[in-house]
């Protein structure tokens, strides 16, 4: 567990616990660093620190594909923070196959404990806390991939289509207890786990050709673009906000 100088900025969370999984670079440490600029006090977890870590956040090593450290990381963090007011379920990762019959069975059940599972299992142990101070706000990051079912990905696809299932259930859950649970759905982001996936896929016979063009707002996202997305969400400014699913993607992909 690494602790990091804090910085500054609006101070919009003052006093607010937050932790966001897989914080250490991309959309992740984009959350941290906005999070940390306003105000709250931050625990992250990956499964290893990076030099893109953002300064001023508590980081706890972890493997969230199971429930050993999905336990770890909550237990660091009621630690470190005493209790926690925002989760930020981003942790994830897509790797192309050659179509569904090349996905093997293991490779279903890691998608599953990483995009699906690792979230269920934190959100299990961190919202007895939030429903005893009757507050709090979770967000799941997914993907604009979801109604796609493109099938290289279908394993990832599919455990992103469970988490917004999940996501929408488990706020009518809480609700009752001022916990607000949302999803946001980035597109095509610049990142540098986005980018080798990408790579990945175009490798594939039935890769795509992706550039800007493709997006209505003429440009592909950057993690900021996220963050700015999270931050309202979990902001007082969005206190009448649950259940809801923000696409966050200049207008690329469609939704049912």
């Amino acid at each position: 567990m690494t602790t990091i100088e804090n910085g500054s900025g609006t101070r919009e969370l003052a006093g607010k616990r937050a932790l966001v999984t897989g914080g250490s670079r991309g959309i992740g440490a984009a959350v941290v660093r906005q999070l940390l600029d306003a105000g709250a006090e931050v625990v992250t977890t990956a499964r290893t620190a990076t030099s893109t870590m953002p300064e001023g956040a508590t980081f706890v090593a972890a493997d969230l594909r199971t429930r050993a450290g999905a336990e770890a990381v909550a237990t660091a963090t009621r630690e470190v923070l005493g209790g926690v007011d925002i989760l930020v379920d981003n942790a994830g990762a897509a790797r192309p196959y050659q179509g569904t019959s090349a996905i093997p069975d293991e490779e279903w059940q890691d998608q599953l404990d990483l995009n699906y599972l690792a979230s269920v299992r934190l959100d299990s142990l961190l919202t007895p806390g939030m429903r005893e101070q009757r507050s709090g706000a979770i967000v799941h990051i997914s993907t604009a991939a979801v109604p796609l079912t493109t099938p290289p990905f279908l394993h990832y696809t599919a455990a992103k289509a469970a988490l917004e299932n999940y996501s929408r259930g488990l706020a009518l859950e809480l609700a009752p207890f001022g916990i607000r649970v949302n999803t946001v759905t980035p597109g095509r982001v610049v990142t540098p786990g986005g980018e080798a996936t990408r790579e990945q896929w175009a490798r594939l016979d039935s890769g795509p050709v992706l550039d800007h063009t493709t997006v209505p707002l003429g440009r592909e996202g950057q993690p900021d673009d996220i963050a700015n997305a999270v931050l309202f969400l979990v902001s007082d400014r969005a206190s009448w906000v649950t259940r809801s699913n923000l696409v966050v993607d200049g207008g690329e992909f469609p939704r049912g």
